[in-house]
């Protein structure tokens, strides 16, 4: 991929995430954890089933506690079940996590939340294929719900999303759905939909 095409595309998603996500003034999560908690996030693993088979995540709680427990509670509370991975975009990212995507109304994909904002974590952890990282709008702050997963190594956007994890095993699930015929606005014409689950790993 060269430089312009690289440079495109880190466009493409900041445009994308700062122009879809909604961020009012809401709470800032932000919380100390202990070195127990933090062991207990390393060992758990999150389990995406989608028509397309499985993707097995692994947690970096050690780089973005926060966002991992985000994460872990609200798929403990079936947040994401019946969500869409709503983006996707060929050689770059699969995009999920969005409450909106449960109706069929697609001009509110991308636009939802759950109600509060996590504080960015910024970490030196590259955005590699199999990447987990969080989306944004412009305000640093401003991380809910919404995910996305690299397809293909993106550096141009370290340490300006907040990874927290990647793909244990699946990741030729993320390249199913990155093919998948999409809109005008990379939303797969047919619905890609999720249920989470977390599961305690080895």
């Amino acid at each position: 991929m060269d430089r312009f095409l690289r440079i495109s595309i880190a466009s493409l998603l900041f445009l994308v995430f700062a122009g879809t996500i909604v961020s009012y003034a809401q709470e800032v999560k932000n919380k100390t954890y202990t070195k127990k908690e933090i062991e207990k996030m390393s060992k758990e693993r999150a389990i995406i089933k989608t028509s397309f088979g499985e993707i097995k995540l692994k947690f970096f709680p050690e780089v973005a506690p926060n966002h991992v427990n985000n994460f872990i509670e609200l798929a403990q509370k079936g947040f994401y079940n019946g969500t869409t991975f709503h983006r996707v975009i060929p050689g770059f990212v699969i995009q999920g996590g969005d409450p909106n995507t449960k109706s069929a109304d697609k001009t509110k994909h991308g636009t939802g939340g759950p109600g509060y904002t996590v504080k960015a974590e910024f970490n030196d952890k590259p955005h590699k294929r199999g990447i987990l990282s969080m989306a944004r709008s412009q305000q640093p702050d401003s991380a809910g719900s919404q995910f996305f997963i690299c397809v293909a190594d993106a550096p141009f956007l370290n340490n300006q999303y907040t990874v927290f994890g990647e793909v244990e095993s699946g990741i030729e699930v993320a390249d199913k759905i990155v093919s998948q015929k999409r809109d005008d606005m990379d939303n797969p014409i047919d619905r890609v939909e999720m249920t989470v689950s977390i599961v305690e790993g080895k």
